[in-house]
């Protein structure tokens, strides 16, 4: 093997290894600001880890809207396959309401979504992308005409 040959391989090899490494940097770096959406029936079906942050997305169910002391409020979020109950302490979004869109970040306590952030879509016609891919998935939405009451009409 020709000197030219073994320097080329040389030099594909640290390349190769300074990638991988460079990946790997930037994976660790991001391991606690990456949160995944799930919807409740993902959520239903694969449980997150302990402490794990992430959003969950769907509709705020019909009549599942309660304020407590304060400023904690809860609810259950649905996508028509299955429902997660969801509590949050502060200050709504205006926009916030049963039926309407949602997606919130935080993680699971006991069984139930304590809540960072709540976001609310913000017009009539707009719907988070990963709640309407979620609630196709069931069959529950139709752009422009919002939420069918059973799947496949």
């Amino acid at each position: 093997m020709g000197v030219k040959k073994r320097r080329r391989i040389q030099l594909i090899a640290i390349g190769a290894v300074m990638l991988v490494l460079a990946t790997g940097l930037i994976g660790y770096g991001m391991r606690d600001g990456i949160e995944f959406f799930r919807s409740p029936s993902q959520l239903a079906e694969h449980p997150p880890r302990e402490g794990e942050r992430f959003r969950i997305g769907g509709l705020v169910e019909d009549g599942s809207l309660e304020r407590g002391s304060g400023h904690e409020v809860r609810f259950t979020v649905t996508d028509g396959g299955a429902t997660a109950e969801v509590v949050f302490a502060g200050i709504l979004p205006d926009l916030f309401r049963e039926g309407q869109g949602v997606v919130a970040t935080g993680r699971m306590e006991d069984g139930v979504f304590v809540a960072s952030e709540v976001l609310a879509k913000h017009d009539e016609s707009y719907m988070p992308k990963e709640v309407a891919d979620a609630l196709k998935e069931q069959g529950l939405y139709r752009p422009g005409a919002g939420v069918n009451p059973q799947p496949g009409t």
